[in-house]
């Protein structure tokens, strides 16, 4: 099967980890690098669990810590959502592999010159890493095949603020940067925004199914993903929502793949940074009022039972398949 290069800038987290476990189980998938970047809990954790979960994976590919704090505003973190470590109820091992020296935006440069016009690249986390990159190659936009965006929320309510969401608003002016630097791409960038991604909910039914995993496969990242989705079940509940879990980066991982489980729309998106109220909102010219083209591809129109169960029989196949049993 002819493989699509992926490099994969997140900050996992539980979300994450799944998406990672995803793309490590897809057999048509080539995980070129990943790049840490803090959000979820600070860069040094995130880098940690994406080095462990690569590890337990079998994924050879670079591992770059990103940027220490964005680009204006102080960090903030949600460990409140995804546990003082980022991986929720989960005990990681130490990690055996080492992290590559270069930073991140560096690692976005050198494997975007590399294979031009061939890498597909995943944002899961805040744009900080991409920000940076770009102030080195500016021609990143036209070096990549294409970005998929998990972020935003476009005539939705916020996850962080009212009206923002949560990658967007931990770096609100690195996310207007790439929005802006990518205005124009060969392929626009496609944004998975919240009320495409809320429209994906794991019930006690879709956890029953990852517990069944780690029967089925004996693969230790199996139980990683059980332990974390029930501390991401419980912050839910605790949050209103009941017992069940939003489950975001997957979706733009899998639509990334394999362009299925949602439609798109053109759509001219901007990012609120001034606002007293509204900073790191994501503002959709639904009207046209800017006179501007569209700059994003959002999805919409999400088939959220179909990818849960594509979701589970990738892990299920995949996991299989590396035979790396604890």
């Amino acid at each position: 099967m002819a493989s699509i290069p992926l490099l994969v800038d997140f900050d996992p987290g539980i979300d994450d980890a799944i998406a990672l476990s995803y793309l490590a189980a897809h057999p048509e998938v080539e995980i070129a690098g990943l790049i840490a970047t803090g959000g979820n809990v600070e860069v040094g954790l995130v880098h940690r669990n994406a080095l462990v979960l690569a590890e337990l994976l079998g994924i050879d590919a670079p591992i770059a810590r990103g940027a220490e704090r964005p680009l204006v505003q102080e960090p903030m973190y949600a460990d409140d959502t995804h546990g003082p470590s980022g991986i929720g109820h989960a005990k990681l091992p130490e990690p055996i592999l080492a992290g590559d020296p270069r930073s991140g935006a560096q690692l976005w440069v050198d494997l975007a010159r590399a294979r031009p016009g061939e890498l597909v690249a995943l944002v899961l986390g805040p744009h900080t890493n991409l920000a940076l990159a770009l102030e080195i190659e500016p021609e990143l936009p036209r070096l990549l095949k294409r970005l998929h965006i998990m972020g935003g929320a476009i005539n939705h309510r916020g996850n962080t603020g009212p009206t923002s969401e949560w990658n967007i608003a931990v770096d609100p002016e690195a996310a207007q940067r790439v929005l802006v630097a990518f205005t124009g791409a060969p392929q626009r960038p496609v944004l998975g925004s919240l009320e495409a991604t809320e429209a994906v909910r794991f019930t006690q039914d879709t956890l029953d199914r990852f517990v069944a995993l780690v029967e089925t496969t004996g693969h230790p990242v199996a139980q990683i993903l059980v332990d974390a989705l029930r501390f991401y079940f419980e912050f839910h509940e605790a949050d209103g929502f009941g017992w069940m879990a939003h489950v975001h980066d997957p979706l733009v991982t899998a639509h990334a793949v394999t362009g299925d489980f949602a439609a798109t729309r053109p759509l001219a998106v901007d990012v609120e940074l001034a606002g007293t109220l509204t900073r790191g909102q994501t503002v959709g010219d639904e009207l046209g009022r800017w006179g501007r083209e569209p700059n994003v591809e959002v999805l919409t129109d999400v088939r959220a039972a179909e990818f849960i169960g594509h979701l589970l029989e990738t892990l299920q196949n995949g996991l299989v398949r590396t035979g790396r049993r604890g």
